[in-house]
């Protein structure tokens, strides 16, 4: 896909149905998409995503037309410049788009704020009993969403013409706190979490790389409405708790040693924020 000239070629003459990028981050992916894929595919759908939604949002439940705004991230300012392109294609030459938002989505991950995505480091800390890092108090409302219930409402939009034009996310209806979160995982290990709350804005300024994902995301409540998805996709229901999705990952990891690996560089910055707000 990133080399389109070659693609071009490969293309020459193919029809699809449907075509899903996940890949596409910033605008001039959509305009190399839009090149390649314009007249052969009869739907399109790029994978957005849900912090894309104005942050913090002045209404407390987020559906589709919450306004695209956020002033923390470039990945989300840069998905809403994406998601505007392929409306324009869709408004001036009927580009066949389907637009998907998805929030936290997890399955072989941990779905957390601190403590790092595909690696087993946050339950290592959780079993050696040492500190793990809860973003301000903790009671925050967030929703994770396991990758089998996401996939159901998402299949269900493949190759259906009416969904051409419109956006959606796909998200789980249960409703959680940060705690609640981190205390499940917790539970799972058969373990009491350490628990450390640290505000939001003390752990950007300490690390300046997390905090555009911090505060331009986890650390605002959200609270999805899936209206939307279940009228156009009827069966769409999510079913997996996070009790037992976190138990399926824990599983997943505990099937193969190798993939219990440890980010020594996500420890040493977990450790660097607690010693500096053990100092402040």
């Amino acid at each position: 896909i990133h080399q389109p000239e070659s693609l071009k070629a490969a293309l020459e003459g193919q029809q699809f149905d449907v075509v899903v990028d996940w890949i596409a981050f910033k605008p001039e992916d959509i305009e190399r998409d839009l090149a390649l894929f314009r007249g052969k595919v009869k739907q399109f759908i790029f994978i957005s995503s849900a912090s894309a939604y104005q942050k913090p949002s002045s209404y407390y439940i987020i559906d589709e037309s919450t306004p695209l705004y956020n002033p923390y991230w470039q990945y989300s300012r840069d998905k809403i410049a994406c998601e505007e392109r392929l409306n324009e294609a869709y408004r001036q030459d009927g580009f066949p788009v389907t637009i998907v938002r998805p929030s936290l989505t997890y399955d072989f991950n941990f779905p957390i704020a601190i403590g790092g995505w595909g690696c087993y480091t946050l339950a290592d800390r959780m079993k050696k009993g040492q500190p793990i890092i809860v973003h301000g108090d903790g009671s925050s409302l967030w929703v994770v969403t396991h990758a089998e219930d996401f996939g159901r409402g998402f299949l269900g939009l493949l190759g259906h013409t009416q969904a051409i034009g419109h956006a959606f996310h796909i998200t789980s209806d249960e409703v959680l706190t940060w705690n609640q979160i981190y205390e499940t995982i917790a539970d799972g290990l058969g373990v009491k979490a350490n628990m450390v709350h640290i505000a939001s804005d003390f752990i950007a300024n300490v690390t300046p790389d997390m905090g555009p994902g911090l505060i331009g995301d986890k650390a605002c409540s959200a609270i999805f409405d899936n209206s939307k998805i279940k009228a156009f996709v009827p069966e769409y229901k999510a079913v997996i708790p996070f009790r037992e999705g976190i138990r399926r990952t824990l599983a997943w990891f505990d099937a193969d040693e190798k993939r219990r690996w440890v980010n020594e560089a996500v420890n040493q910055e977990m450790d660097r924020i607690l010693a500096a707000y053990t100092r402040s």
